[in-house]
């Protein structure tokens, strides 16, 4: 891995851990424990649009695992892992064979991230009761995918002004 590669591999995973940091002092009132915004995401969708995949899957996978060693602890770390999978492997497949904008592909990741640490929760804990949030669950992943991917389609086309001058 080349120097140059190693770097925006490295910055991007800054990014998206210090806006999962600073998202943890955001007093959030959404109708779900455990329930955020997701803002780390935002760099996970740029770094999709601008990095090969691989290395944005690598960035991801550091971050989880970089959050999880801040102080989330192993069950949120399988969460994480279940959740940033589903969505990512959704939102490259989405990226690569659909006409869906990064909204769209956003909105998308939302949703099955949340299904995913659904799934993850309900077999850790034993129980199908948890399934009575996914309705609550799947909307609020959607909303929150729609602003992560305004965010994220703003940053970027930001980025491609500033690169065409």
């Amino acid at each position: 891995m080349n120097l140059h590669r190693m770097t925006r591999i490295a910055l991007l995973t800054a990014l998206s851990l210090i806006l999962f940091v600073l998202e943890g002092f955001l007093p959030l009132p959404l109708p779900v424990p455990g329930a955020k915004l997701g803002l780390a995401a935002i760099v996970t969708l740029i770094a999709l649009h601008l990095l090969p995949t691989r290395d944005a899957a690598l960035m991801l996978t550091l971050r989880i695992f970089l959050a999880s060693a801040l102080g989330g602890g192993l069950a949120p770390m399988l969460y994480s892992l279940a959740g940033g999978a589903a969505s990512f492997a959704a939102m490259v497949l989405l990226k690569k064979y659909t006409q869906l904008s990064i909204v769209g592909i956003s909105a998308a990741g939302g949703f099955l991230h949340n299904m995913a640490q659904l799934l993850v929760a309900a077999a850790v804990m034993q129980t199908s009761a948890l399934f009575s949030y996914a309705p609550v669950l799947g909307f609020v992943g959607i909303l929150t995918g729609i602003g992560i991917g305004i965010a994220a389609q703003t940053i970027l086309q930001k980025i491609y002004h500033n690169f065409a001058r």
